[in-house]
């Protein structure tokens, strides 16, 4: 991920339908056998078989494929679409397909064929089908051979005695084995095996402990990939999971400065050569224990850090460090393939405008990857415009981030809708399989689980519960919609008052939530501090429902703006998910602040420190982005001269995170003499709201112990007659 806008192009808009049921033009339903052929053999019989549904424990997909005519059967859910598949485990020529349907039967459906099981190719269409046997003659092959049902017969779903696969197989072994990028210029393709394989991915964020948690289901959205940023010698066995699933891994290697969190570090490439050195030897240790894994699909040097220097170096400086950098990845994707010339080597960044230097400096590389989010066609307009001779792997990509949206009235980054995400990643698709025999697919961002605020804008699955997204992706790389159960949709969600809810107050949520399948729908409400102190965690807020899909939420007491998440929950393990920003004031105190703009003094001010100087008199100047700030050490004071003898009843203390836990309130007629009118020890910093009862001329704040291990610190002093 990069903070930066990734790319220097417009972004172009390409639709591509993911499954254009009118451009598929196939010969009608075919009632006589075909002729015999010699060679043609069974091939389906005993396979392993899978299924969009099923409709209970004893219609499993196997039943299908088991030689039972009479006795077993598949059966889908009652809905359209569904589809049946079967592996018949190597590529093979295909001439029959015969299909003995049981009384729910398919009215209208396809016979495909894939050598990968994600991209499959139509050998016959079927319409106005009438049950019994139908006995198809097919032309082609594949190792993977499905029935994509569109059309049932009546009410109920689809259900197989058995589905049988006839024709031919010369003997060629599983798509398994050396990974190539194959092709000419503009028309290249990757290959395992010496198979055609487009890469249907996705970035990878739960802990590997959990892969074999989590991986069946990745599995099940039809990705054939995933990409990790780091490999060593913990890498193990989520490759062996992956592996175990018929998955392919992207095996990333880490150099500083990356993009995103935790990239760390400026190196010198010009002139650190250990630093170097230590990174190639730690990658060829890694390359040389995981070359023959079976998971492996390619090797990933890098990631955004061409652009990642700019936070390092500028002008001349900058250049020649980008210059170093991609130089040395050229050196590491050099040592690979001494090392390795079975799988491809690559390097992400996340900003087109890095290309130039890979081209110039590392033309070992494979292919390259591009880490994009709301701009991916842009890519496909800079690689025509750059005149480049290599693919691309787009390694990130999905919804805008928060570097591609405009701000919202609060000043903070608008995020997408739950639907608007969704939109996201079939765009981001779209315009991935729209540039072809140049892009070899995508690994999108990201399966991840994290409940927080990077959580909710990119996760697939935050918290384990399924989003809109995540069905998004699903379609993309099935190209069917299934009969998934999917997650309440949030629309047309407000926060009122918007920019004033006041500290502690209560303010309102807004919204129209509808589940598509009927479920009944449950609420939860959280609270980020990202942008108020940035803490990135969901806090549960106080809140209750005041009807028609309205609710009263509490506000927090630390001034600044704060996302609040409306989460609706359907109970089948799937969430809606919007978010707007709120701007928490101080409570609105009536009267008038008879401190504002008088004469303030105190024991001691920061001078020069972050954004001061901060001199008392910013404590009493009306405006909540200044402040007062004292030394770090205990007791100092703070203190108003209001001028004359003033009645004084209620004071409004507005903390920075630096806050007072022990302080008392003293008034004085002269500034010498003072007397107490209140004191706590338990102050939690935020905002004190205190009634008081006098007049004085003089207040003053005695400040005994600090909550924090900085000094005091506050942004308004108020006073109110």
């Amino acid at each position: 991920m990069s903070p930066s806008p990734p790319y220097h192009g417009p972004a172009v808009r390409r639709a591509v339908p993911l499954l254009a049921l009118g451009a598929l033009v196939a010969p009608a339903l075919a009632l006589a056998a075909p002729p015999a052929q010699a060679a043609e053999t069974l091939l389906s019989q005993g396979r392993p078989a899978t299924a969009s549904s099923q409709e209970g424990d004893g219609y499993a997909p196997s039943a299908a494929v088991d030689g039972n005519l009479t006795g077993t059967r598949w059966a889908s859910r009652w809905s359209d679409p569904q589809w049946f598949q079967v592996d018949l485990g190597q590529r093979s020529d295909l001439s029959r397909v015969v299909l003995t349907w049981e009384g729910a039967y398919g009215r209208s459906y396809r016979i495909q064929a894939s050598d990968d099981g994600t991209d499959w190719r139509t050998l016959k269409m079927v319409t106005g089908g009438d049950g019994g046997t139908d006995e198809l003659a097919v032309t082609g092959s594949g190792r993977y051979v499905r029935m994509l049902g569109t059309e049932r017969s009546g009410g109920y779903g689809y259900s197989l005695w058995e589905f049988q696969v006839y024709g031919s197989t010369d003997g060629t072994p599983p798509a398994t084995g050396a990974v190539e990028v194959t092709g000419s210029q503009g028309n290249w393709q990757l290959t395992v095996g010496g198979q055609p394989y487009t890469v249907k991915g996705l970035t990878w964020g739960p802990a590997i402990a959990d892969a074999p948690k989590y991986l069946p289901d990745v599995k099940s959205m039809g990705v054939n990939t995933i990409r990790t940023w780091g490999t060593d010698g913990g890498t193990k066995p989520l490759l062996d999971s992956a592996a175990a699933n018929g998955l392919k891994v992207v095996n990333g290697f880490w150099l500083q400065p990356g993009g995103g969190p935790g990239s760390g570090g400026c190196v010198n490439y010009v002139t650190d050569t250990t630093y170097k050195n230590t990174m190639l030897t730690e990658f060829t240790k890694w390359v040389e224990t995981y070359r023959n894994h079976p998971a492996t699909l390619m090797w990933n040097v890098g990631n955004e850090s061409v652009l990642g220097l700019q936070n390092c170096y500028s002008g001349a400086e900058l250049e020649a460090q980008r210059n170093a950098y991609t130089g040395f990845v050229n050196d590491v994707a050099k040592k690979i393939h001494s090392i390795d010339p079975d799988h491809p080597v690559t390097s992400t960044d996340a900003w087109t405008g890095a290309w130039p230097y890979y081209q110039r400096n590392a033309p070992d590389l494979d292919l390259y990857s591009m880490n994009s989010y709301g701009d991916i066609c842009g890519v496909r307009e800079d690689w025509e415009q750059g005149g480049y001779t290599k693919p691309y792997l787009i390694t990130e990509g999905g919804p805008a981030g928060e570097w591609e949206v405009p701000d919202d009235a609060n000043g903070v980054p608008d995020e997408p809708t739950d639907v608007q995400k969704a939109e996201g990643y079939t765009k981001a698709w779209n315009c991935v399989t729209g540039h072809r025999g140049v892009a070899l697919g995508a690994t999108l961002f990201h399966y991840g689980t994290e409940h927080d605020f990077g959580g909710i804008w990119f996760n697939l699955l935050p918290d384990g519960l399924k989003r809109l997204s995540y069905y998004a992706v699903k379609r993309a790389y099935t190209a069917t919609a299934g009969n998934d159960n999917t997650p309440p949709v949030v629309s047309a969600l407000a926060v009122s008052p918007a920019s004033s809810a006041p500290a502690g107050g209560e303010f309102t949520v807004r919204a129209d939530v509808r589940d598509p399948d009927g479920d009944p729908i449950t609420y939860k409400i959280f609270l980020s501090g990202n942008y108020a102190n940035g803490d990135k965690r969901l806090v549960e807020a106080s809140w209750r429902s005041t009807g028609n899909g309205t609710f009263a939420v509490r506000a927090p007491e630390k001034l600044g703006v704060w996302k609040v998440y409306l989460q609706a929950e359907d109970g089948r393990g799937n969430a809606g998910i919007e978010t707007k920003s709120v701007k928490v004031v101080a409570p609105p105190v009536t009267g008038t602040n008879v401190a504002l703009n008088k004469p303030t003094t105190a024991s001691s001010f920061q001078p020069s420190y972050g954004d001061c100087p901060c001199e008392p008199a910013k404590a009493t100047d009306g405006r909540a982005d200044t402040r007062w700030a004292s030394d770090w050490s205990d007791p100092q004071w703070i203190q108003v001269d209001l001028g004359s003898a003033t009645p004084v009843r209620k004071l409004q203390l507005v903390w920075d995170p630096a806050y007072a836990k022990s302080y008392e309130v003293h008034i004085s007629d002269n500034g010498t003499a003072w007397r107490t009118i209140y004191s706590t020890t338990t102050g939690n910093g935020d905002i004190d709201t205190i009634d008081v009862a006098a007049t004085a001329r003089h207040v003053r704040l005695h400040l005994t112990a600090r909550g924090t291990g900085w000094g005091y610190s506050l942004h308004e002093f108020g006073i109110y007659g």
